[in-house]
């Protein structure tokens, strides 16, 4: 009796060289990502299993897709989850659905979740950038046949459509406030040094202090992931700083968050012993105890505009590269309310 034989599929080839199935797709696909030698081998077992690469059909599939690739950072930072439902709410709107994904920050994730959204015929992909990505990774992550938009991070030099917020005039807005209330050692605190918004802020914070004629001191920025537990981190090392501190602007909500936790425990109130300012804005600033001051970037709004930014390419056809800038605003609430004279009692 004969039996048929069945088709194979990427996962069969992905199996059988003990590979993942995106990484086969960047095999098929022909992309720099993928190092020599393991190109080898998974070619070696498409050869041997007679797997058949139909592009034309993934083309086919792809212009037909009503999917959208979205890619984050981190989920578990408020904004980026408040980032995804704006752009979820024009998705839908349009009669797409989104493939959402977080990176962790990893160069190598990113890769594998847009190599497997790919796979899937994604029309378009929305993407903040791992740390560590290049622009001349762009183009290998996703060739040039869909529209990418970048949001939140920059990338100069990527050659796609950008949305970005107004990082350096909102920093430059928060220490100008923190520096009005009576206040003339300001820390920046949280934040990986290799990413453009952390540069951004920081640039900023620094230009505010000296034009209001104060040093910026190295000791004062201080470094830490951006993150809650990332702002508890910082906050235990301004604490160690001599002559430190009396209010600080922070990366972002997050940080700030956590460097409230950091007070607490050392028996200090935010707002009261210590200034505290984030950014991004995101829902729980405006309930926390004590309501955090903070620049409002709108992350809904944000993400509501990256999709149409996209939406608007997938449905031209065209991949006019389109630079935004989004508007940025301080909201005052209670977080930075304390007065010099007390914050000064504590040292």
């Amino acid at each position: 009796m004969l039996l048929s034989r069945t088709r194979t599929s990427i996962v069969d080839i992905a199996r059988a060289a003990g590979v993942s199935k995106s990484t086969v797709s960047l095999v098929l696909q022909k992309s720099p990502l993928v190092s020599e030698t393991t190109r080898e081998k998974v070619n070696a077992h498409i050869k041997e299993l007679g797997y058949i690469y139909n592009r034309g059909a993934a083309n086919l599939r792809q212009s037909k897709s009503k999917i959208v690739g979205i890619v984050v950072n981190d989920l578990t930072n408020s904004f980026f989850a408040e980032l995804a439902v704006g752009m979820d709410m024009v998705v839908q709107s349009a009669g797409y659905v989104q493939f959402l994904a977080h990176s962790g920050e990893s160069v190598d994730r990113q890769r594998e979740v847009i190599a497997s959204m790919r796979e899937n015929g994604i029309a378009g992909l929305i993407l903040s950038p791992a740390r560590g990505t290049e622009a001349s990774d762009i183009k290998a992550l996703v060739g040039g046949d869909i529209p990418v938009v970048v949001v939140v991070r920059n990338l100069p030099g990527a050659k796609v459509s950008t949305l970005l917020s107004d990082n350096y005039a909102g920093a430059k807005a928060a220490v100008r406030h923190l520096i009005s209330l009576g206040h003339s050692r300001v820390a920046f605190m949280g934040g990986f040094q290799d990413t453009a918004v952390f540069g951004e802020r920081l640039r900023g914070y620094r230009d505010a202090l000296q034009d209001a004629g104060i040093a910026a001191e190295e000791k004062y920025t201080i470094h830490s992931a951006p993150s809650r537990a990332g702002g508890v981190v910082a906050l235990e090392r301004l604490m160690t700083i001599p002559e430190r501190p009396t209010a600080a602007l922070c990366l972002n909500d997050a940080v700030a968050f956590g460097v409230c936790d950091g007070l607490r425990a050392h028996g200090l109130e935010p707002g009261k012993s210590f200034a505290i300012i984030g950014f991004d804005d995101v829902i729980e600033a405006k309930t926390a105890v004590p309501a955090l001051t903070t620049v409002s970037v709108d992350p809904q709004g944000m993400g509501q505009r990256a999709a149409q930014l996209l939406l608007k390419q997938i449905n031209s056809g065209q991949r006019d590269q389109e630079a935004i800038t989004t508007s940025v605003r301080l909201v005052v609430r209670q977080s930075c309310g304390a007065p010099v004279k007390q914050l000064e009692e504590i040292e």
